[in-house]
Formats: C-alpha cells, sequence, structure tokens
C-alpha cells in the first residue's frame, strides 16, 4: 500500500496528515508524535510515507479551513480504518455542522445506541483524522469543555474559529 504525507502549519500546531488513495487515514499534531506513529504502523505497517502524493492534494483543504473558509474539510475522503462502531461515531461526528457541538449522549443517540455513552466517548478519543472527523466538536452534557487529545486549549481554539459559540455566550467560560 502506498502512503503519503504532508505537512500543514497552523496557528495552533504543526500537523501531519496521511493519505492513501482512499483518503485520509491520520491528520495529528505533530507533538503527538507518539501517538501518530503507533497509528500509522497499527493502520498501515511500517511503511515509509511518501511527501505529496494524494496528502498533498488532501493539505490545501485542511490548509483553507484553517485560514477560515470553514466548509473546506467537507468531502475530504477519510479512509481511518477502525471497528465498526467507531466508523459510526466517527461518521456521526462528521455530521456535526460547523459552529454547533454535540454531547457524548447526543452522539449516542445518533448511532442508535443511546446507552453507548461511554463507548462512544472512547471511539471519540481514538479518532485518527482530528479536525476532518471534528471531535473537538463534542463537549460534555452540562456544556463544558472536556478532553480532547491535542489539548483543551486547541479545543477552545478551534470551537471559537468556528463560531461555535461567542464567549460572551459561554454561560460556562469554557471559551474564554
Amino acid at each position: 500500500m502506498k502512503a503519503y504525507m504532508a505537512e500543514i502549519g497552523s496557528p495552533i500546531g504543526d500537523l501531519v496528515l496521511g493519505a492513501t488513495d482512499e483518503g485520509v487515514f491520520t491528520l495529528e499534531f505533530t507533538d503527538c508524535d507518539d501517538r501518530l506513529r503507533r497509528y500509522i504502523e497499527a493502520r498501515v505497517g511500517r511503511v515509509e510515507l511518501e511527501r505529496g502524493g494524494t496528502a498533498e492534494r488532501w493539505a490545501q483543504p485542511v490548509r483553507d479551513y484553517l485560514a477560515g473558509r470553514l466548509d473546506a474539510l467537507d468531502e475530504i475522503p477519510v479512509d481511518a480504518g477502525g471497528t465498526a462502531f467507531q466508523r459510526s461515531v466517527w461518521d456521526a461526528l462528521r455530521r456535526i455542522p460547523v459552529g454547533e457541538t454535540r454531547s457524548y449522549a447526543d452522539i449516542a443517540s445518533a448511532i442508535d445506541k443511546p446507552n453507548a455513552v461511554r463507548a462512544v466517548g472512547a471511539a471519540n478519543g481514538r479518532n485518527p483524522v482530528a479536525l476532518i472527523v471534528p471531535c473537538h466538536r463534542v463537549v460534555g452534557s452540562d456544556g463544558t469543555l472536556t478532553g480532547y487529545a491535542g489539548g483543551l486549549e486547541r479545543k477552545r481554539w478551534l470551537l471559537n474559529h468556528e463560531g461555535a459559540v461567542s464567549p460572551s455566550q459561554s454561560r460556562l467560560g469554557f471559551l474564554r
């Protein structure tokens, strides 16, 4: 299997995008290198990622998103692997509109597994395709900012970037 990579600079840290001809299999912050390396090896084995190819093709919409074109990620194909359950969660995450958030319970209901809130949280935490599969749009049921593999400051930035809630609207102040 051929796998490609592209590096993407961003205001919240550099990213590495990995892709095959089928789609993006990972997008991760470079300071999460151990997580990225483990995922790539589990997903595509020990391969030498070539620069360019399909990765560069899909890196441009990510750059566009970071520059303010918030719908730029919508058409990027994702080939993240995972279990059937994880894929159902990741598909539900992709249906959260820009500027909106959902709780873990909302996602569990959306995939017709209302009692699987913890499993949804675990699948969300294993999302290998940051931004494109917008796990940053998942918040606690009370609206509080909850865990994010890239760190809560990045999550806060992404939600502000998308206009999810302005700081003055946040009754809990999590976006300040």
